[in-house]
């Protein structure tokens, strides 16, 4: 079942054979400074689902809002059920203010595939305000909660110890049963990527770039290494 309204439109598009997918299309130019929007997505057991998105997610200022957007997505994969979550980047625009938060609930057998990217400034321009946080639990336990701020108020992040002067940064979870029996192993992809196995039948991603194109390689080099691609 798909429902979408607002801001958001949802299309049925052409996915693998045994997987459907599902394309998430703005309907308008969102979030603006001051916007609240929800995205919900359950694959139920045994299903199997592809999630991508028609284009970038810009960030844009609002007029006269005082609080930032909110973007909340809560995704829910059921017991041997798959979920690939594969969005455009964000673009965090001069003057905006956005919170993105991604909460995702396992079963213990399901599998995942979930990538996030953005980009800190359209070119040549400085970002706005973006805090990005994605916290996901397998099998009833917290696997993973972490969050990132960038941007005006956010203390040291253009610093060595956050993105050190990139512009595009990103993470790539993959959660899948098989790696409880083969972890995987720490694997580094360049000198602004890192793949980490997790306290989990998982591991992790991260990665940071000059731009979008050259973190999207990154990532898809740490997906094609955990056999995710």
């Amino acid at each position: 079942m798909l429902r979408g309204e607002g801001a958001l439109a949802l299309r049925r598009t052409r996915g693998e054979p045994g997987r459907a997918q599902v394309t998430v299309v703005g309907a308008m130019s969102v979030p603006l400074t001051g916007d609240s929007l929800r995205l919900t997505a359950v694959v139920e057991p045994g299903a199997a689902l592809s999630v991508t998105s028609a284009a970038a997610t810009l960030a844009l200022p609002g007029q006269g809002a005082r609080e930032p957007a909110t973007y909340d997505t809560e995704l829910t994969v059921g017991e041997g059920g798959e979920l690939r979550w594969l969005p455009e980047p964000v673009i965090s625009v001069r003057g905006s203010a956005l919170r993105m938060t991604t909460r995702v609930t396992l079963a213990a057998t399901a599998r995942l595939v979930l990538r996030e990217q953005q980009v800190l400034g359209r070119a040549g321009e400085e970002p706005g305000s973006l805090t990005t946080r994605l916290v996901v639990a397998h099998g009833g336990r917290a696997l993973l909660d972490q969050e990132l701020a960038c941007g005006p108020g956010a203390p040291g992040w253009d610093g060595g110890a956050v993105i050190g002067g990139h512009r595009a940064v990103g993470q790539l979870l993959v959660v899948d049963p098989a790696l409880a029996e083969k972890p995987a192993e720490p694997l580094a992809l360049g000198p602004t990527a890192v793949l980490t196995p997790l306290a989990g039948p998982a591991a992790l991603v991260t990665a940071v770039a000059p731009d979008a194109l050259a973190l999207r390689d990154l990532l898809d080099r740490g997906a094609a290494a955990l056999g995710a691609a």
